[in-house]
């Protein structure tokens, strides 16, 4: 046995300095700012308007309204992918001059700033994005007759910020010609706008674990592009 004595870290603080070691920073004036790795501050100006996850306010300063977003904004086609899905009743528009604060259920937060790129996220991963930005609510081809919920995700195109969740610290896979990559629709975030994933199916594995086991339904995307994964599956959906 060592003769080394353990010493733990000093995890206390006085009042003061928890205060100080967890208040927020006010030189921070971007549209979307991290406050800590769970939590996203966006800093309205006057006349401000941002989209966020409903549910996702957990505090704010100033003077907002929210609003839900209705089911027949953004036209028919989001507006029948919003009824099946139940995406339309997961996003709120808000508006006004001052701070919010959002977060997802202590999921880490990523903000993202597009330059007229295009990204796909599950739909339960998108926290927040700037208000004007091109958006699309779209289903993965097949995937109706195999699962049941958690089939839409959210096309984003055009220049701004947004923010998305993962549960840990997420890892981005380069996809290359010829290299298809396979991943579990459960750990599956967000995907560059170029890819078009297909469902695949695995009887082998269904044999094996049982009908249950998400690993015998699996995304393949192929092309080039990126796929962000989180090492996490975050269950929103079932397996028929």
């Amino acid at each position: 046995m060592s003769d080394q004595s353990f010493v733990p870290d000093d995890d206390s603080y006085t009042l003061n300095e928890f205060l100080d070691k967890n208040a927020e920073d006010p030189r921070e004036n971007d549209l979307f700012e991290l406050e800590n790795p769970y939590t996203l501050e966006v800093n309205l100006p006057s006349g401000g308007r941002v989209k966020a996850k409903s549910g996702s306010m957990v505090a704010y300063v100033g003077n907002l309204k929210f609003k839900r977003e209705g089911i027949l904004e953004g036209g028919i086609r989001k507006a029948l992918a919003k009824q099946f899905s139940g995406e339309g009743q997961s996003i709120m528009n808000v508006s006004g001059q001052g701070r919010l604060y959002l977060a997802d259920k202590g999921k880490r937060v990523q903000v993202i700033r597009l330059q007229g790129e295009e990204i796909v996220v599950n739909g339960n991963d998108l926290l927040a994005m700037e208000d004007g930005m091109d958006y699309d609510v779209t289903m993965m081809r097949r995937m109706s007759g195999l699962l049941s919920g958690g089939l839409f995700n959210i096309r984003i195109t055009g220049s701004g910020f947004i923010a998305i969740t993962t549960h840990y610290t997420p890892l981005v896979l380069s996809v290359e010609p010829g290299e298809p990559i396979f991943t579990d629709p459960n750990a599956t975030v967000a995907w560059s706008g170029g890819l078009e994933p297909t469902v695949k199916t695995d009887v082998n594995l269904g044999t094996f674990f049982g009908r249950s086991s998400g690993e015998t339904i699996q995304l393949q995307f192929q092309g080039r592009g990126w796929v962000l994964i989180q090492p996490y599956e975050e269950v929103y959906f079932q397996a028929g």
